[in-house]
């Protein structure tokens, strides 16, 4: 079901983030992000003049290399639109998530790591789809690959709105550790 219809308004800027997942030939999984943003109506940027309609004000590539258990093999990035000739330079920063790990946490990890002055915003923010798109992914190859425990209560449950241990997925996957309404 859509929105209800807005109130009247005038569209000035658009943001596209599209993240894609590949599993590789060596076994490793690449996780790509590409985030424009661009404005619906010319602007006057401070630093770099008239940015037309429709140009973007940031075009950036993020890539993850990750292996089975979600530990960052290698990260790469380019940034081919910027407001400031300083953000490419970022690109660098981003090295220190090398042998960390997609887990409960990530996003604060990622803000210590990169967060103010040690990194791009737009990278970094570009990371939270990223991780949310590995576990997409690669749910099925993990899945396949983890052998129920009996008796084990699953991590997911409790772990989202749907998987809450009151709900029917739950009640439905796994009705020994369904809690009812």
């Amino acid at each position: 079901m859509p929105l209800s219809p807005p109130a009247a308004r005038d569209a000035l800027h658009l943001r596209r983030i599209e993240c894609r997942g590949y599993r590789r030939a060596d076994g490793l999984w690449d996780i790509e992000g590409h985030l424009v943003d661009t404005r619906e109506v010319e602007t006057e940027h401070p630093w770099g003049g008239r940015i037309p309609a429709g140009e973007p004000v940031h075009d950036m590539w993020l890539r993850l290399t990750l292996d089975d258990k979600l530990k960052v093999h290698d990260v790469e990035a380019a940034v081919d639109r910027s407001p400031y000739p300083p953000c490419p330079h970022a690109v660098a920063s981003l090295a220190v998530l090398k042998g960390h790990s997609i887990a409960p946490g990530w996003s604060l990890l990622v803000k210590k790591l990169l967060g103010g002055a040690k990194s791009c915003t737009h990278l970094m923010e570009l990371l939270m789809p990223i991780a949310t798109t590995a576990y997409q992914t690669m749910a099925p190859h993990r899945r396949a690959a983890a052998a129920p425990v009996p008796g084990q209560r699953p991590g997911k449950i409790d772990s989202c709105y749907a998987y809450s241990s009151q709900r029917a997925v739950v009640a439905r996957f796994w009705p020994e550790f369904y809690e009812g309404p």
